[in-house]
């Protein structure tokens, strides 16, 4: 059973933890280019932000996003600011989502975030984790998959092989974490397939798009291609 209540709380450590690591920056860090093509760490600090503020509104009710153009508009916008406004934004946003998630509520609910994709209310504050703790490795200032809590991987490879089962594109696919700490399945249904398996921070690196999985052993066909996130 999803526990928000307890994901708000990690969501709230994660959050300490990035703005404690970004507190020695100074302002030209945050023009230095980020682990995603294109973006700056601004950036990456304005989209946390303003997913904060995109996640309350979908626990309130309303939409996510006015639309995709606000979106990317609103980050981009943001993306330049000294870096003193861009810490206190993460902060104060961070609380307002905290603040949202302590209302009254029926958690059990179904809740819409971006392009019609729907989900439990209860999962919402998971969301937010990995929204800070994936954003916080590709800010690439020395925190890396390897530093996720053990919950987080296991939790958002299981999220991510659940997001990729059924997809034409990718062969049926056996995931094995070497510590022997978790076995999925993914991909299309059928029969034979594909074993990959090496460390959970390297699973959950291929899965998210944030590592090659050249790390990774594969038994049965070659590492499967997978779709972007």
């Amino acid at each position: 059973m999803i526990d928000h209540e307890r994901d708000l709380a990690s969501v709230k450590a994660a959050t300490d933890r990035l703005l404690d690591a970004a507190a020695s920056w100074d302002n030209a860090a945050t023009a230095e280019p980020s682990r995603l093509p294109g973006w700056t760490r601004g950036h990456v600090l304005a989209h946390i932000a303003r997913n904060a503020d995109a996640l309350v509104n979908v626990l309130q009710g309303r939409p996510m996003y006015t639309d995709g153009a606000t979106r990317d508009a609103d980050i981009e916008r943001d993306a330049g600011r000294p870096l003193a406004v861009q810490l206190a934004d993460v902060r104060e946003s961070g609380d307002g989502f905290q603040a949202a998630g302590a209302e009254p509520a029926d958690w059990s609910r179904t809740v819409e975030l971006r392009n019609g994709v729907t989900d439990s209310a209860s999962r919402i504050p998971f969301r937010r984790w990995v929204e800070v703790a994936l954003h916080h490795v590709d800010l690439g200032v020395g925190y890396e998959l390897e530093d996720l809590p053990e919950e987080f991987v296991q939790r958002e490879i299981d999220f991510l092989a659940e997001r990729f089962t059924g997809n034409a594109t990718v062969p049926p696919t056996r995931i094995v974490a070497a510590e022997g700490t978790g076995t999925w399945t993914t991909g299309s249904a059928g029969d034979g397939g594909v074993t990959v398996t090496g460390p959970a921070a390297e699973l959950l690196g291929w899965l998210a798009g944030r590592r090659d999985g050249s790390a990774l052993k594969t038994e049965g066909g070659p590492l499967p291609a997978l779709p972007p996130l």
